[in-house]
C-alpha cells in the first residue's frame, strides 16, 4: 500500500469515503512472501492508522500556513486531510506560494459546500486598516461544524486515532472531537510567540513579573480589529479546553524567550508545545526553472539591490496614500518591485477587482529601476532571491517569518490585528528592521518624504548594511534550524513521534 500514490490519485468526491480495509491490507499483506515487503507493508498500515485532519480558518494568511504544515506533515508518510469550503480549499490550492506540486499532490483537500455570504469589495478610503469587509465570510464559517463533525465521526471510524490541528477561530467547528475515543485536537498558533503571550497574559490578567521590560513597550492593541472579530475571537474561548496542545509557527532561534514564557503559561493548563517553525520550504529546486515576471526581473538586478513592497492580502491603499508610496519611491532613487493590488474579497474568484491608477508617466519613467505587479506574486522565491535587499510589509506573521527565514530586512508597516507587534519583535527585539509609520499615528497619511527617508535608509546606507547583515546572520541561523538535528526538526519530530505514538 504505497499512502504517497493513493493520496496523489484519490479523487475530491473519494476523499474520507473510500479508505481501504486494514483487515483487508493485512490479509493481502500476509500473502507476500518476502519478509522484508511484509514489514514495509505492516509500517505503512501503522502510519495509516493515523490520519491528520487540518481545519484553517478562512483567511489568506491562516490558509496558507496550515497548507505549508499539510505538505510537511505529509513528507512523513502520514496522510492528511484539509478540511474547508470548497471556496476557500480552492483559494489556498491556486495560490500555493512555493510548495512543491508533487508534496501538494499528496494532500487531501476535503470540500464542504460553500455557504452563501455576501462578498463585498474592501473600503479603500477606511481610516482603518482592518478588512471589516471580509467578516460574513468568517460569520459563515461558524456554519461548518456540522459538515466537519460528520467527517470526522466517518475517519474516526476508519482510523486508530485521528489527529485535528486547528485555526483558534475555528475551535467551535472542532469541539466534537472530544467526543469521538481515539480523537484528540491541537491548535495552530498562525501569529508570533510574543502576539500569543501578551494576548494570553492580558485574557487571563496574569501578572507581567516574568516579562522582561521591552514587552511593557508594546503597541497598544487600540484600533487592532473590529468587535465583531473581537467577539468571534471571544467565543471561541470556551472551547479551547478540549485541546491537547499547541503548535507554534516560529522558531526558538527567532524567539526562545517568547515561547519559553508561553509555556509557563500554558502550565497551568496543561498543554504540550512545540515550536516547529518555519514551516515553509527554504529550498526552492524544484521551482529554478519556473517563468514569472518577477524573478525574470529580479534575475537581470544586482545583488541585494532591489526592495520589494507588498501588503499582503487584506490592506488596500486609498488613491492618495497610493500616489504618496509612489512618489517616495520615485525619489529614493532605489531599485523596486510592488505588488499592487487590494485586500482580497471574501470570495476571490467573485467580483472584478479596482484598477488602482499610479502617477501619470509613473510606470514608464521608472520601467528600469522598478517593476510594478498587479496579480499574484510568487512572495517567498522573491524574498529568497540573491537580488532581494528588503521588504517594506505590512508585517502580517507569514511575510514576517517569510522575510526572517530569507535574511531579508524589514520596513515595518503595521495596519491591523497582530501586525503591530509583530513589527516591534522586527524593529525594536530582533533589530532586523527599521518602522515606516508608528502605531500611534496609523490614521495619518504617511508622505512620500517619510517613505524615501526609511527606503534610503535600508536600502542604501551603513545602517541599512548593518540591519542586512543581522537580518542574513538571523536567516542563516533560522534555516538551520529546520535542518536534521536543528532545534526546530527536532521539536517536529517530536510532534509526529507524539501523535503517532
Amino acid at each position: 500500500m504505497n499512502i504517497d500514490k493513493l493520496a496523489s490519485t484519490m479523487t475530491q468526491a473519494q476523499l474520507g469515503d473510500h479508505r481501504e480495509d486494514p483487515t483487508q491490507v493485512q490479509n493481502s499483506a500476509s500473502m507476500c512472501i518476502d519478509e522484508n515487503l511484509l514489514n514495509h507493508e505492516f509500517s505503512k498500515l501503522k502510519q495509516d492508522e493515523v490520519a491528520i485532519v487540518m481545519v484553517p480558518f478562512p483567511a489568506q494568511g491562516h490558509l496558507n500556513q496550515l497548507l505549508q504544515l499539510s505538505c510537511l506533515i505529509s513528507s512523513y508518510g502520514l496522510p492528511v486531510y484539509y478540511v474547508g469550503s470548497a471556496t476557500h480549499n480552492r483559494q489556498a490550492r491556486i495560490r500555493a506560494n512555493a510548495l512543491n506540486p508533487s508534496e501538494l499532490a499528496k494532500v487531501h483537500f476535503h470540500d464542504i459546500p460553500t455557504p452563501e455570504f455576501a462578498s463585498p469589495s474592501p473600503d479603500f478610503n477606511a481610516l482603518s486598516k482592518f478588512p471589516s469587509h471580509l467578516q460574513p465570510s468568517w460569520n459563515a464559517s461558524m456554519l461548518l461544524r456540522e459538515p466537519i463533525a460528520s467527517f470526522l465521526r466517518d475517519i474516526s471510524s476508519k482510523s486508530r486515532r485521528v489527529i485535528v490541528v486547528h485555526d483558534p477561530l475555528m475551535s467551535y467547528n472542532v469541539h466534537d472531537v472530544s467526543s469521538l475515543p481515539n480523537a484528540e485536537s491541537y491548535m495552530f498558533n498562525c501569529i508570533s510567540a510574543l502576539t500569543s503571550y501578551s494576548l494570553i497574559s492580558l485574557f487571563f490578567g496574569m501578572s507581567d513579573q516574568h516579562e522582561e521590560e521591552s514587552l511593557k513597550k508594546l503597541p497598544s492593541l487600540e484600533g487592532i480589529m473590529t468587535d465583531e472579530i473581537r467577539d468571534l475571537s471571544a467565543s471561541q474561548q470556551r472551547y479551547l479546553d478540549i485541546r491537547s496542545g499547541d503548535l507554534n509557527n516560529t522558531s526558538r532561534v527567532i524567539e526562545g524567550k517568547y515561547l519559553d514564557l508561553l509555556a509557563q503559561a500554558e502550565l497551568n493548563m496543561n498543554k504540550k508545545q512545540w515550536a516547529i517553525g518555519p514551516i515553509l520550504p527554504t529550498k526552492f529546486d524544484h521551482i529554478s526553472n519556473r517563468e514569472n515576471i518577477c524573478l525574470d526581473w529580479l534575475n537581470k538586478q544586482p545583488p541585494r539591490s532591489v526592495l520589494y513592497i507588498s501588503f499582503g492580502t487584506t490592506t488596500s491603499f486609498s488613491d492618495r496614500e497610493i500616489k504618496e508610496l509612489a512618489m517616495g519611491l520615485e525619489q529614493s532613487k532605489q531599485k523596486f518591485i510592488w505588488v499592487l493590488r487590494d485586500a482580497d474579497r471574501g470570495d476571490i474568484f467573485k467580483g472584478e477587482d479596482r484598477r488602482v491608477e499610479l502617477p501619470e508617466g509613473f510606470e514608464e519613467r521608472l520601467k528600469d529601476v522598478g517593476l510594478v505587479v498587479r496579480e499574484w506574486a510568487p512572495q517567498p522565491e522573491i524574498l529568497a532571491h540573491s537580488s532581494t535587499g528588503g521588504f517594506m510589509s505590512h508585517c502580517g506573521w507569514n511575510s514576517c517569518i517569510e522575510s526572517i527565514t530569507m535574511g531579508v530586512p524589514i520596513a515595518a508597516w503595521p495596519m491591523h490585528s497582530d501586525q503591530p507587534r509583530n513589527g516591534f519583535l522586527v524593529t525594536e527585539v530582533l533589530k532586523i528592521g527599521l518602522i515606516v509609520r508608528e502605531w500611534g499615528k496609523r490614521e495619518e497619511l504617511v508622505n512620500a518624504s517619510t517613505i524615501e527617508n526609511v527606503v534610503r535608509k535600508l536600502m542604501a546606507s551603513e545602517e541599512g548594511n548593518v540591519i542586512r547583515k543581522r537580518a542574513e546572520e538571523l536567516g542563516e541561523a533560522v534555516r538551520q534550524s529546520t535542518e536534521k538535528g536543528g532545534t526546530s526538526r527536532i521539536e517536529l519530530d517530536s510532534f509526529i513521534a507524539h501523535i503517532t505514538r
